[in-house]
């Protein structure tokens, strides 16, 4: 009877396994389907093109590519510090008091809705980024700044638990052999919990790079490549949002569609390097 079972879960797990595989084979089928106008239309020039115009039907994505990327290592830049240290200080430092109460709140914070960032960005961050940097708050800075407080809280929480999984054992025979708390964090918890810890940072770019409210409300949806960061921007997510239900013309729904694909690929593509560097080094140090 358990080898019946055995092998009933086994396939049911390789049939979810095989699942998961077509329905990401299935939507990349789809959004290539409805984004050959387009890419017969404009070819590889879609994506080195920086002009987008529908009135024209002139559509370059190179604007909102731009955006994507530089707002997401924008977020990813502010949050990752942050994140390690609220992680380090909820495992290692904060008193038994006080660890509960603040680790729920982050575990909160980490399930707001992402619209919720977005109109706080909107109302009460983007009049504090004008009156410091000037010109109207909304910005690629501004977007940057609230996808790192939407992701850092999932950081944290995930960062945390993975280090609370280091063997009492260790840290304790560390402190014996006259270990430091410091010494304790950056020789014993943080190698033994890397794992978990890039796998936190992993999934966050994923959140942070197809965001889509939290930075519809504060980037602009201005078609611009600019290396000041205080000016009004655009990202594929942003573009999607405000432009989808607009779309007139078969091309201009097509270099939607378009968009949406590039922005699987690139989601797809970073991830996978990140990935792929992580096992790289894990072998390494193994």
């Amino acid at each position: 009877m358990s080898n019946i079972i055995d092998k009933i879960f086994a396939n049911a797990t390789k049939f979810i396994a095989i699942g998961i595989l077509l329905l990401v084979a299935w939507i990349f089928a789809v959004l290539f389907e409805n984004s050959l106008e387009s890419i017969k239309a404009f070819g590889f020039n879609f994506i080195s093109e920086d002009k987008w115009a529908p009135n024209l039907e002139k559509f370059g994505a190179l604007p909102a590519i731009y955006g994507s990327v530089v707002s997401t290592f924008l977020a990813m830049i502010l949050a990752v510090p942050v994140a390690i240290g609220v992680a380090i200080f909820l495992s290692e430092i904060a008193h038994a008091k006080i660890k509960t109460p603040v680790g729920v709140s982050i575990e909160l914070l980490a399930a707001i809705p992402s619209v919720i960032y977005g109109m706080w960005g909107l109302f009460y961050f983007v009049p504090i980024i004008r009156d410091i940097f000037g010109g109207i708050g909304i910005s690629m800075l501004t977007a940057g700044i609230v996808l790192s407080i939407m992701i850092l809280p999932f950081m944290a929480a995930v960062t945390r638990d993975a280090m609370n999984t280091t063997p009492d054992i260790l840290k304790e025979s560390a402190y014996a052999l006259g270990g430091t708390k410091w010494d304790v964090v950056k020789d014993i918890i943080i190698p033994y919990a890397k794992a978990g810890i890039i796998g936190s940072f992993i999934l966050a770019l994923g959140r942070a790079i197809g965001e889509t409210m939290a930075v519809t409300f504060v980037m602009g949806n201005v078609h611009n490549i600019s290396t000041d960061l205080t000016q009004p921007a655009t990202s594929i997510p942003v573009t999607l949002a405000n432009e989808f239900a607009e779309a007139d013309s078969g091309l201009y729904y097509s270099s939607l569609f378009e968009l949406s694909l590039l922005l699987l690929v690139i989601s797809f593509t970073i991830i996978s390097i990140a990935k792929f560097y992580f096992l790289r080094r894990r072998r390494i140090g193994q």
